[in-house]
């Protein structure tokens, strides 16, 4: 069966581009003008993985993004025309899965799609059977889902996919190229940065200090490890 993807973008020009170049690839296209008709497209037609431009005149990317997150898990690429810091921090901090830069590489941005629907598919098949409960935080790696204090913590999907990375080697160090390759694909194994940032937001929903961690724990330039509540982290 052939995966469909949502393009969104105000640009006519490319979106004709790239719904022929992905067609060719054997994907399924649809595409929309502005953020309010994908959002439409969207909830009516269930895209396997969406590609969002961030500058729209009706309601902007990021807006998008956060609306599909209230409702979905699907993928979401995001193409920006800056490629500063913050601009990728916002993107990863609102519930996007990846992100490419304007002027749009195909190359980059075919690879970056066969990475992403790579992971939804192997995160499908994963099933550990094992649950890791404190009394305060339980993750339970079959069905994928976390709860903390009683309640279901909401992550987006590479957040859920980094959680179990981590709890699936529960008491071991892992280090930051392994989570990378992981968790994102073995295309990603330098960047260090991108895995910092998906820490940080990890960090916020699941510890009661993010600033002082015992659930995500650094293991200085190597990696990380997740330990329950009164365990010690082995050294490295």
């Amino acid at each position: 069966m052939k995966h469909r993807v949502l393009v969104i973008d105000d640009d006519e020009g490319l979106r004709t581009l790239l719904k022929l170049t992905l067609e060719r690839d054997g994907y399924e296209v649809e595409a929309a003008a502005d953020g309010t008709e994908g959002l439409r497209k969207a909830f009516a037609l269930h895209p396997d993985v969406v590609v969002l431009d961030v500058m729209m005149a009706e309601m902007d990317g990021w807006a998008t993004c956060q609306r599909l997150r209230q409702v979905t898990q699907t993928p979401i690429i995001m193409l920006t025309a800056v490629s500063d810091v913050s601009s990728v921090v916002k993107a990863l901090s609102i519930g996007a899965d990846d992100y490419v830069t304007k002027p749009c590489r195909l190359d980059e941005l075919r690879a970056r799609l066969r990475s992403v629907l790579r992971r939804e598919q192997e995160a499908r098949r994963a099933d550990p059977g094992m649950i890791l409960d404190d009394g305060n935080l339980r993750v339970n790696l079959a069905e994928e889902t976390i709860t903390l204090r009683g309640e279901r913590v909401n992550l987006t999907p590479t957040e859920s996919r980094l959680l179990m990375c981590l709890a699936s080697r529960h008491g071991e160090v892992v280090s930051h190229q392994e989570l990378l390759s992981t968790v994102w694909g073995p295309e990603y194994a330098e960047e260090v940065k991108y895995l910092g940032v998906y820490i940080r937001y990890l960090r916020k929903k699941i510890e009661d200090d993010p600033s002082s961690p015992t659930y995500i724990v650094t293991k200085h330039k190597f990696g990380y490890c997740f330990t329950m509540r009164n365990e010690q982290a082995p050294e490295t």
